[in-house]
Order: structure tokens, then sequence, then C-alpha cells
């Protein structure tokens, strides 16, 4: 029988472990990454710490095999993560194989181990594109609440599962395809999922969130691979924002009524928008590379009114970070780092990074860190300040076709390179 000291000493080591388990799993699962980019779709995690530098030795909590290929970003709701990804035709980057065969699958993993929990499969809605080019047949990333995954796969179709991964409801928006595949992933507002449909249909579509019912459209959509923008206002209204070529787009997301139109960059547009204070900032490239800063919440054509400044510096296809007053951006080619002053355009630094084979990827910050990932070169840590500092560069076994922006838990990064899963963070 334990003495009356023993007793008080086991209490005191109880409790010390009851404390430990329970600041280990807050830390790692402190916060949701439900969305492409993150909450708000604005690529910026609240995190007091994330890893600065890691590689196959260090820093690695888990590294999972992906059955699949995809430029798709991981999501995380709770301790749970979502991916997805294709099998059967095109996952080397060629149309080989047989297009009979591709499927598309939603993967859940276990955020604390990397296991994967379940996986389901979609059938391809044929036929499909024959060319599958660098973004593959699942490039749009999941949307995930409470209550159910929403996945977009282009023609074959908007599908919503629950976290057990029983398909809910599907639903077509389209059947045209794209030798570059749908990139704009799900956005939701409210009692709704909203979906850039341009490749499908040249539409915006809002579909209801538990029946997949259609709530309303938008037409007018050209060459618009980016995922739509809720841009919170000053006055506490929301305005849904989307640039095509030749024009930024504001609508009334509750109604898809379409509220403003600024002229913008005559080319397709890739890059996600940014925002701040009312103030949406769109980025575009390839012949254009430009950036225009424009204030929402006007009506009509707001090109003379509410176009702030226009600066000859871009990219065609990784998104901006706001950060403090500055704008910070990869150009995804020429591999230039820039930071600009977001109320004047102007250039800040503009610094070359190493050549690692192009950025595709939308870059995250968090913890006073940009992560810019190249396709396969590693990833970029620089300062989030208007100074240019490379922190650190990291290289893992997997750098090669990673295309996806990584996901932030708590205290930790989620990272999808080709086809493995990591999740980094102190160790």
């Amino acid at each position: 029988m334990l003495s009356k000291r023993d007793n008080v000493f086991m209490y005191k080591i109880s409790l010390v472990l009851i404390l430990a388990l329970s600041f280990t799993f807050s830390d790692v699962y402190c916060s949701d990454w439900p969305q492409f980019r993150g909450p708000g779709g604005l690529g910026v995690a609240k995190a007091n710490s994330l890893p600065t530098s890691w590689s196959d030795g260090e820093n690695i909590i888990w590294k999972a095999t992906i059955p699949g290929a995809g430029a798709s970003s991981p999501v995380i709701y709770g301790n749970r993560v979502f991916l997805t990804c294709f099998t059967g035709y095109g996952v080397d980057g060629r149309s080989s194989g047989n297009i009979n065969d591709l499927k598309r699958h939603l993967l859940c993993l276990d955020g604390g181990s990397g296991g994967i929990l379940w996986q389901k499969e979609v059938k391809t809605v044929l036929p499909e594109s024959k060319s599958s080019r660098f973004p593959g047949y699942a490039s749009s990333t999941p949307a995930v609440d409470v209550d159910r995954v929403y996945c977009f796969f282009g023609k074959s179709g908007v599908i919503a599962f629950d976290h057990s991964g029983n398909q809910l409801w599907h639903r077509s928006v389209g059947n045209n395809t794209h030798g570059w595949g749908s990139a704009a992933s799900p956005v939701l507002y409210k009692n709704l999922v909203i979906i850039n449909a341009f490749v499908e249909c040249g539409q915006l579509i809002a579909l209801d969130k538990t029946s997949g019912r259609e709530v309303w459209r938008a037409g007018g959509l050209k060459e618009s691979w980016n995922t739509p923008l809720l841009v919170e206002l000053p006055n506490g209204k929301t305005e849904l924002v989307v640039a095509i070529s030749g024009k930024i787009l504001g609508f009334e997301p509750a109604t898809g009524k379409q509220l403003w139109e600024c002229k913008g960059h005559r080319w397709y547009i890739v890059p996600s928008l940014t925002a701040n204070n009312g103030v949406v900032y769109c980025l575009s490239g390839k012949g254009v590379e430009a950036i225009k800063a424009v204030r929402a919440g006007g009506r009509g054509d707001v090109s003379d009114t509410h176009l702030l400044w226009t600066v000859k510096k871009g990219t065609n296809v990784p998104s901006a970070i706001y950060h403090e007053g500055h704008i910070y951006f990869v150009h995804e080619s020429k591999e230039i780092a820039y930071c600009l002053n977001a109320k004047t355009g102007d250039v800040v630094y503009e610094e070359r990074l190493p050549r690692i084979g192009g950025i595709y990827a939308s870059a995250i910050m968090g913890a006073g860190k940009i992560y810019y990932v190249s396709r396969g070169g590693g990833t970029f840590v620089l300062a989030a300040k208007p100074k240019y500092e490379l922190l650190a560069h990291n290289r893992l076994e997997g750098d090669r076709n990673a295309n996806a922006s990584p996901a932030v838990t708590g205290q930790r990064l989620v990272l999808r390179l080709d086809r493995f899963l990591y999740c980094i963070g102190k160790t």
C-alpha cells in the first residue's frame, strides 16, 4: 500500500502527464485550415510559432504516401486532414494510360499520425480532356465545415461527403473541359457552396450546402482560373470578388447579383485575389505582368473611381500575401520574390531566389514567415517584413511536382509534395 506521501507524489505525476497531453493536443489542433489558402482564403495563419527549417531527418512529425497524383492542397478540420488525388490515367503528367481508368479520390487522414482513415472513389464523367498538363485531374482544393467536405472535380461535378466519407449529394456544374483542367476551389458562404465553373460552363454557381440544389448562377466568366474571394468591407458587408480576362467583378454573395466591375488585365487570371480593409489586389502575368489595387464596395463600372493603382510587376500562377501594409509574392518562372507597398504600389524589394524550376504553389504566411513552395527545388522561408531576408531553404525527398500550398494547424505545417504528405513541426 502506498503511503500518503507516495500518493501525493503519484497525483502530481499524473497531473503533469494530463497537462502535458492536453497541451500537446491543443498545440496540434488549435486551429482549422478549412479551404484553399486557409481561413478567409488569404493564406494567413494565426500561429505564434511555425517551423523554419526541416529535412528528411529533422522536424518531420509524420510522412504519408498519397495513393495518387494531384495539385490540390490539404485542408484541416479538427484532427483530420482531407486531400484529393487521381489515379488510372495521366499520373505521370503525360497522357499515358487509358482515360477510361481515370478516377478521383477523397482521402481522410489522421492528423496525429498521418494514417489514412478512409478513402472514397469518385467515378469520372467521360469524355474527359486527355491533356492533363501539370495540374492533373485533382487540382481543386476541397472545402470543409462542421458537417461536410465539398469537392470539385470539374466536369465530374461538385460532391459533398460527411466526415465519415458517406456521399451526401452530387451536382453537375457543366460539361465543358480544358487542357489545363479546372483549378478554382469551392468557397463557403453561410448556407452556400460557391464554384467558379468557368471551364465547365462559363459561370459562377452557388449550391445549397445541405442538398446541392442550385441557388443562383452568374454568367460572363472568361479565362478565369482563380478561386473567388469573400471580401469584408469596412461597413461590415461582404462581397464576392473574382477576376476574369479584362475585368475584376464584384457580386452579392447571397444572390449572385453583380454589383460592380473594374477594368482588369487582358489575360487569363490564375492567381487568386487577396484583400485588406476593403481593397482588393489582383495579380496577372505572362505578357502583362501587373498588379491592380481596387477598392471594393462600388456600383457599376468603377474603373475611373475605385482603381487605386496599377504596377507593372506580377506573376502568372501563385497568389500573393497581404501583411502589415505590404504585398508579398513571387514570380513563377523568374523566381523573383517581391515586396510592394500596398498603399502606393511602390516596389520595396525585388530579389531573385536560387533557380529551382519554378513556383506554382500560392504562398502562405504565419508566425512572421512567408513560405514559397517550389515545383522541384524545396521550400523557401522568408521573413515577413519589408526587407528581404531568406531564413531557410528546405529540401525533402519528395520535392518534385510540388504545386500545392501548405496548410497550417497549430504550430505545424502540412505540406503536399507530389506523392507524399508531410506534417512538419518541432519534434
